[in-house]
């Protein structure tokens, strides 16, 4: 079927060519094959028309290349604006540069030798100072359980017995009050543990070796004071757990439990000291009495300096599991040689790493302690601050508590659900305070007061204990006392409030409440509040600032 319509003709849809289209070999309209011409004018028509075709053919060859050289700077200038590409200008990466690592030299963006060796320097320093904050905790533990069993020789099972304040001197901000009694015991070589809670006024914690809680035990753990045989397991265990045990599992293979002897009276303390026991769960039928030993010489329960720091996150490291999200700090580690299974033989590079990390990464722990950033006041207008800022569980949404739990066990040890108490009674309650009213820091050869009002928030007592801001530890005065609490006989004011004194001299006619400071030395102090009452949670009662004498 063939139709014409507008000058097509159509055979079976497909369009033909048109009527008026050039024949193809001569190049003149078909219609001029139907007119007759002489000769001479048909050869001439025919040399114009070719003329033409080659003229067009040459536009349309021109049309053609400028129409390529506009779409192709159309796709160049798409590729410039494509969100995945990100223009850098050159000279950032082009010959010497400033940077707060020192002046790096690049020659087609290529860094040179030398600071090639300055970038992965620093590389290796930063991760170790972030490695150095991240361990503390576990540092500060293994510390101890390295005096307790290398140094002293302790049984696994075997209690230290810090009760007097040169007993707690190496204790990260002992309080001087009571007495504390506590192991370290290596569940991978005591099996599951029994820990034997008796009836009384005991409070205390059973945490991990990164110082998270697995139970609170005592007054403030879940026997409510009326004792309990806790079984705690290692991590992993599958085996059978008795009747009649509240049982944990402890997500470490090392643990630390540690009670405080909160009854008043000395021979009902001894005897709640003497009935508080652990041991392995397989030997339950010849379990001996406790075994209670002060520490036989000096030692410190905190993160040590210099090298030994990571001579002993290395050698707990390799005793430990390791957490999913400590993986990235692990491979930090093994920068500078320290990794899980093999022995710490750093090379003098590393080495040299490694000790300046260890002071930066302190200096680091020291300002992230003193600004406590994710804290404020406790009080309007008062620098006193709540000095356990973290959740002990160390977890939140989507992140983990890393500079929170820095700035907590860089200044302590230890944690529990009943230092954080909500609940009017219960726990206790830390405050920190580390400058004056005007804010600056407190100096062991000034002079200060501090004014506590009447009534303080505390159920059971409440204390205020210094320490020495380098060391963390109580201050060893040549006095022999380093904390003042409402268990002592102090000077009260008519209105039953207190005004306590600091400074290398006594005010004369106040030395009952006064504490000798040491110049040269900075000094902070701890409050605390055992079994705060309501007062303090609705803020009803409040206090304010240390005060220079001038």
């Amino acid at each position: 079927m063939k139709k014409e319509a507008h000058g097509f003709k159509l055979t079976r849809q497909y369009p033909a060519r048109r009527l008026t289209e050039p024949d193809p070999y001569t190049g003149l309209p078909s219609w001029h094959k139907t007119r007759k011409l002489p000769p001479v004018m048909r050869v001439a028509q025919v040399s114009i028309s070719r003329f033409k075709m080659e003229i067009n053919a040459m536009i349309r060859i021109v049309f053609t290349v400028i129409a390529a050289l506009v779409v192709s700077g159309a796709a160049h200038a798409k590729s410039d604006a494509d969100p995945f590409y990100l223009p850098q200008p050159k000279q950032m990466f082009d010959g010497k540069v400033d940077t707060r690592i020192g002046k790096l030299e690049f020659d087609n963006q290529y860094p040179s030798k030398a600071s090639m060796d300055t970038i992965l320097d620093s590389m290796d320093f930063h991760g170790a100072t972030q490695a150095y904050l991240w361990g503390i905790p576990l540092a500060s533990f293994a510390n101890l359980q390295y005096f307790l069993h290398d140094e002293f020789k302790f049984d696994q099972t075997e209690f230290f017995v810090f009760d007097t304040l040169d007993r707690k001197l190496g204790v990260l901000t002992a309080n001087a009050t009571t007495p504390y009694i506590g192991a370290t015991p290596d569940l991978t070589k005591t099996g599951p543990l029994v820990v034997d809670m008796p009836a009384g006024a005991l409070a205390g914690m059973i945490d991990d070796f990164w110082q998270r809680p697995i139970t609170d035990i005592g007054l403030v753990g879940p026997d409510k004071g009326k004792g309990a045989k806790y079984l705690i397991t290692p991590p992993g265990y599958k085996g059978k757990t008795p009747d009649g045990y509240l049982v944990y599992e402890s997500p470490t293979n090392n643990i630390f439990l540690a009670i405080r002897i909160i009854e008043p009276d000395p021979k009902k303390g001894a005897a709640l000291q003497a009935a508080f026991r652990i041991y392995p769960y397989a030997d339950r039928a010849k379990a001996n009495k406790g075994v209670y030993t002060p520490p036989p010489g000096k030692y410190f329960f905190g993160p040590p300096r210099g090298m030994a720091f990571w001579e002993r996150l290395h050698e707990i490291l390799n005793r430990e599991v390791v957490a999913e999200r400590d993986r990235f700090f692990m491979a930090m580690l093994k920068r500078v040689g320290i990794e899980k299974g093999k022995p710490f033989n750093p090379t003098p590079r590393q080495k040299k790493i490694l000790e300046e990390a260890a002071f930066v990464g302190e200096a680091m722990a020291k300002a992230n302690d003193l600004a406590k950033r994710s804290t404020d006041p406790y009080w309007k207008g008062a620098n006193w601050k709540i000095a356990l800022g973290l959740d002990p569980t160390q977890r939140q949404e989507n992140y983990d508590q890393l500079d929170e739990r820095a700035e907590w066990m860089y200044e302590a040890v230890t944690t529990s659900a009943g230092m954080v108490t909500t609940t009017p009674g219960l726990g206790s309650i830390y405050l920190a305070s580390y400058a004056d009213k005007d804010g600056n820091w407190l100096e062991g050869g000034k002079s200060y007061t501090l004014h506590i009002p009447a009534n303080p928030p505390a159920e059971q007592f409440w204390s205020v204990a210094v320490y020495s801001w380098d060391t963390r530890t109580l201050i060893n005065n040549e006095q022999k006392r380093a904390a003042q609490s409402s268990r002592q006989d102090l000077i009260k004011n008519a209105d039953g409030s207190i005004d306590l004194y600091y400074g290398p001299k006594a005010p004369k006619g106040k030395e009952k409440n006064w504490i000798q400071t040491i110049p040269g030395q900075g000094w902070w102090v701890y409050l605390r509040f055992y079994a705060p009452s309501k007062a303090y949670f609705d803020k009803s009662w409040n206090m304010g600032d240390f005060e220079r004498v001038k």
